[in-house]
């Protein structure tokens, strides 16, 4: 597409194609991690391990995609979101019908925790590059809708899993999913880029200087013969042994210059990618001297740790306090999911309003969640559990102003790289924490402990942040205002929800 058809492209048209099969891709990727929490129970009756062992699938699958996102990213930018999204619809595919012959939990672990999470990583990437790429004005309202896709299909996949498992069983409901997953390769077809992959301008640049050399080649004019040289005899002698030697002396000294160019180039570049990474380290530890933001890691890496255990536990919870028998027509889960959804779009739209602080706003989301889940073993009714699984979901939903927070912290321009730690210790903590609340229940034999832990972390969490946060400890310092954030339309008012 040429730089004119890109312009009309942006913020409409194929745009909003773009952004439905998006949410489509999301929806099908995340459905099923989304609603694990329906399958933990039926893999701990089929293979009788502990609970905190076939945790870490459920844990793995969100964490691992989060970790690995530098390397989801690097794949997009390299080689495009179309065959990015082809790759990982048969990874998530391939690893859920893979997990419905899992002979045991540790081949689970491999196939849904780390096939599938790996794959819903290349997914989001893929999904947020090419919508970025398509609106400027509008990015905020269409990755709002194309992230809900997540929440959508955690809520609707959480009863269907149920219905599937009733009808078929645990393999039967693993292999139809994974099917349905597979429909992400139609996703990918109208994922038409507006601008060239990395891999592909190499490869276009490489071609053209391939075409120059063999054009320059072609026009050097035929060399002349000396008549004079050219006789008989020499001709039928052929070149003498002092030729030879000086043809062969002269090629050595050729292949001796050109390994010597090669290996000075590569010390060039591997000097260069040391300073690059030095330089990178240097940015990491200077982001991790900020008090603000070190906190705020802290923080992220403790709400994960105690928030993402009820999404995978709360089933259990129910069916272990004799609350309920099997899985209700609308798990928690679904209400957990379309709950965190509803948490995006209220907490984007407060973040955006001018006399609320977005730092305070979230650090009242993490003290909320972690009462929430204090309460959690008082409560002994299944209303009660639907009232706190609704909280804890909305409350879940301020992963969608974690970009403002961190634009105050750090400003607009270090965002990206300052971001990229956050999810590192976010992707940390949801994998270590559905392992050990499971690890409680083994060893207490019940969830009371394990959700007081939970709890107490985010509660720790929120607090820790919050008097951090407090203008009383840089007097000195002038605050970070919103002035670096400048809407463009009012649309981006309605969606911080990306």
């Amino acid at each position: 597409m040429n730089p004119q058809s890109s312009k009309k492209a942006l913020d409409g048209g194929w745009g909003w194609v773009i952004v439905l099969v998006s949410f489509m891709a999301q929806f099908l990727a995340y459905g099923s991690p989304q609603s694990v929490g329906v399958l933990y129970p039926e893999w701990l009756d089929a293979f009788q391990e502990g609970k905190g062992l076939t945790a870490w699938v459920g844990s793995l699958v969100s964490g691992v995609g989060l970790i690995a996102s530098p390397i989801c990213s690097a794949c997009v930018i390299n080689f495009g979101a179309r065959p990015v999204t082809i790759f990982s619809g048969v990874m998530v595919a391939g690893g859920l019908m893979l997990s419905a012959f899992a002979p045991n939990v540790p081949f689970l672990i491999f196939s849904y925790g780390i096939v599938v999470g790996l794959g819903c990583g290349l997914v989001y990437a893929a999904t947020v590059t090419i919508t970025c790429q398509y609106f400027d004005k509008r990015r905020g309202l269409a990755l709002g809708i194309v992230t809900t896709g997540t929440s959508v299909g955690g809520f609707l996949y959480a009863t269907a899993q149920n219905e599937l498992i009733e009808l078929f069983g645990l393999d039967g409901c693993l292999l139809i999913v994974g099917a349905l997953a597979l429909n992400l390769i139609a996703c990918a077809g109208p994922m038409r880029p507006l601008h060239l992959p990395g891999y592909y301008l190499k490869q276009k640049a490489a071609y053209e200087r391939a075409e120059e050399q063999h054009f320059s080649q072609s026009e050097k004019p035929p060399v002349t013969e000396d008549p004079i040289k050219t006789t008989t005899g020499t001709a039928e002698k052929g070149p003498t042994v002092n030729d030879l030697l000086i043809t062969v002396d002269a090629k050595d000294a050729l292949a001796y210059e050109k390994t010597f160019l090669s290996s000075l180039s590569l010390v060039k570049i591997i000097k260069k990618k040391q300073k690059a990474y030095a330089k990178y380290f240097h940015t990491t530890a200077e982001f991790l001297h900020d008090r603000v933001f070190t906190s705020l890691c802290i923080a992220l890496f403790l709400f994960s740790l105690g928030a993402f255990p009820p999404v995978l536990f709360m089933e259990d919870v129910a069916q272990s306090e004799g609350l309920i028998d099997g899985v209700s027509i609308i798990p928690l889960v679904s209400i957990v999911a379309i709950t965190t959804g509803l948490g995006k779009l209220v907490l984007g739209i407060m973040a955006d309003m001018r006399w609320i602080n977005s730092l305070y706003l979230y650090t009242f989301t993490l003290v909320g969640t972690g009462v929430a889940l204090l309460v959690i073993p008082v409560s002994k009714t299944y209303v009660g559990l639907q009232i706190l699984s609704a909280v804890v979901g909305f409350f879940s939903g301020n992963w969608s102003i974690t970009p403002y927070v961190t634009t105050k912290i750090v400003g607009i321009e270090s965002l990206t790289q300052a971001y990229g730690i956050l999810m590192f210790f976010g992707g940390f903590g949801i994998m270590l924490g559905p392992p050990v609340v499971g690890w409680f229940y083994d060893w207490t034999q019940s969830y009371d402990l394990a959700f007081y832990f939970s709890g107490s972390c985010v509660l720790l969490g929120g607090i820790s942040l919050l008097l951090s946060a407090l203008p009383c400890w840089n007097k000195n310092k002038k605050e970070n205002t919103r002035a670096d954030t400048e809407y463009t339309s009012n649309c981006d008012k309605i969606a911080s929800v990306a």
